[in-house]
């Protein structure tokens, strides 16, 4: 037993001998030690213990002639190894099943939502399902993936429900240390060797304020140690704060989450309007992606107990559909004018895309794909804006005609006698 006798600097698991005769491990929770022996302010920094680095400072001409190392992708563009992904999405909405299913996929060599996965071990610690809940919805996924659960033998779950699952601690002044947890996680990962780690949530596993920065990079600078320590991608779920949430961006907190890990998906629902179409239907976005493109959307939708990536159109099937959304704007906006029900290009009353969308005889066209057939067909020059309506032309408003229409102003518009105009 090494002891450490208060000279020096102790290391994690190292023994300290107390005033009392006893002999204390050292596991970082000082605030513990204060309130167990009563040990003095100055002697709690002195029991800090200095990290370890095995970082070196290299001339960059060293780098000369040495082979260049290869990005290491556990999903190409969307997942890298070595760090950290955020994967984001509002309670309910199926990431922790989008994770439990990527999780397969690497154990299982497969697919995932349509994408290729690099295989290795798969590591998942859920602290929001127990082991039941668990159970069922692997059995969903093997079922899927026409697989047997006596398969999955390179998948090792654990679920935390009902457990302090939390992966650090703060100290009074903030500072995040590993916890028990985090250290046998850490082991187990030696161990095993994963190709990929998911923890699900950020909201079980995080100690800190998630809206202080500082926390916020430490606790994702803890996880990244992980992902480097062990050459694996290590997925962490979060829940977007209710800003995030309304505006679309799905973060939470701080920016310090955002800013520190190095790709962020976030999964939502499709609503357009406050409505939900299909309950099922899901997108997953690319949010962030410092080794790759964002915007990128894959849709997905729920079927038999897991989610299915739903077909890409091919180039065909783009026309087709872009061609669709033209001929109802047109046949909509013929019905409408005919009914004197005039719309506009303008985001107000009247609105061109809102009304024909929400009139029942769209074909499926949503709001959006409305509204990009009304600017396809504005730059074609098949549909103008002009003024119409009757009185002065200060109380006529813009209307979406028919380029190929001339429509006759009303009769009391015009200064000439309406004898003389055939009104």
């Amino acid at each position: 037993m090494q002891v450490y006798s208060g000279n020096g600097t102790p290391e994690y698991g190292q023994y300290r001998a107390m005033p009392d005769g006893t002999v204390k491990v050292y596991r970082g929770n000082l605030d513990g030690w204060v309130r167990a022996y009563g040990i003095e302010a100055h002697e709690i920094e002195a029991l800090q213990p200095t990290p370890r680095r095995s970082s070196v400072f290299f001339v960059a001409s060293e780098l000369d002639g040495l082979h260049i190392p290869p990005r290491r992708w556990l999903v190409e563009g969307l997942i890298p190894s070595g760090t950290v992904t955020l994967l984001g999405g509002d309670g309910g909405t199926g990431k922790s099943l989008v994770a439990l299913q990527l999780a397969a996929s690497t154990a299982l060599s497969g697919t995932w939502l349509g994408l290729q996965v690099t295989p290795g071990r798969a590591l998942y610690i859920s602290a929001e399902d127990d082991r039941d809940e668990l159970h069922r919805r692997l059995s969903d996924i093997a079922l899927a993936e026409g697989v047997a659960l006596s398969d999955l033998d390179n998948f090792t779950v654990r679920s935390l429900a009902g457990e302090d699952a939390l992966l650090a601690m703060a100290d009074r002044s903030g500072k995040l240390h590993p916890s028990p947890l985090y250290q046998e996680i850490d082991t187990r990962m030696r161990d095993e060797a994963p190709a990929l780690v998911v923890l699900d949530t950020l909201a079980d596993l995080f100690p800190g304020n998630e809206n202080d920065r500082a926390q916020a990079r430490q606790f994702v600078g803890m996880l990244r140690g992980l992902a480097i320590r062990h050459a694996c991608a290590v997925v962490m779920l979060a829940h977007p704060s209710l800003s995030g949430l309304n505006s679309g961006s799905g973060t939470s907190g701080s920016t310090g989450w955002n800013n520190s890990v190095r790709s962020r998906l976030y999964l939502e629902r499709v609503i357009q309007e406050g409505y939900e179409a299909d309950p099922d239907a899901r997108v997953l976005r690319t949010m962030k992606a410092n080794y790759g493109r964002t915007g990128g959307e894959i849709s997905l939708r729920w079927q038999h107990g897991v989610f299915v990536a739903q077909e890409q159109e091919t180039g065909l099937d783009r026309k087709a559909a872009t061609a669709k959304a033209e001929r109802v704007f047109l046949k909509l906006l013929d019905e409408f004018t005919a009914q004197g029900r005039h719309v506009k290009s303008a985001n107000a009353a009247g609105y061109a895309p809102k009304a024909f969308a929400s009139s029942g005889r769209a074909e499926g066209q949503t709001k959006r794909q409305l509204h990009d057939a009304m600017e396809r067909l504005f730059a074609s020059g098949q549909i103008i804006e002009e003024l119409g309506g009757s009185g002065p032309p200060s109380k006529q408003t813009k209307r979406i005609v028919r380029a190929s229409e001339t429509p006759a102003e009303p009769c009391e518009t015009y200064a000439e006698p309406p004898a003389e105009r055939g009104c």
